[in-house]
């Protein structure tokens, strides 16, 4: 007796959100952001995932630290090793401390890679740091 064969679901790959965040971050996010700033005409100094303490705030969290040209620099800071948990944002200038703290993507239910990099490309362009400002 045939059994009736029993169609096979095609297996989703996991989405990219859905990866370890150190492996989110470092294989996807940073290449991407460098690479959205450089399209823009601004060099990245440096780009790197770390922990330690928030600047100005305090804290022990993960930050993407960039270092872009005139020794511009931000942080963007991950309450917790999840991409959806609480950011902020911060940003300084030449040598000094950093003098902007910003919540970052508060109002969003879905965090993507798409939206983590076009709204850190829109923050530095509001600050006037890449692209012809």
């Amino acid at each position: 007796v045939d059994k009736p064969t029993i169609p096979k679901k095609t297996v989703k790959p996991p989405k990219l959100e859905d990866k370890p965040f150190d492996e989110f971050i470092t294989k996807y996010f940073i290449p991407g952001l460098k690479k959205s700033i450089l399209d823009k005409g601004s060099d990245v100094n440096d780009i790197k995932l770390i922990q330690g303490s928030r600047p100005v705030v305090g804290g022990i969290c993960w930050m993407v630290f960039c270092e872009l040209d005139y020794d511009r620099r931000f942080w963007l800071c991950f309450n917790k090793d999840i991409i959806t948990s609480d950011k902020t944002i911060l940003l300084a200038e030449s040598t000094s401390e950093p003098s902007i703290v910003e919540s970052f993507l508060i109002d969003e239910k879905k965090t993507t890679l798409p939206l983590l990099i076009s709204r850190v490309m829109q923050r530095l362009n509001g600050q006037k740091w890449i692209g012809a400002n």
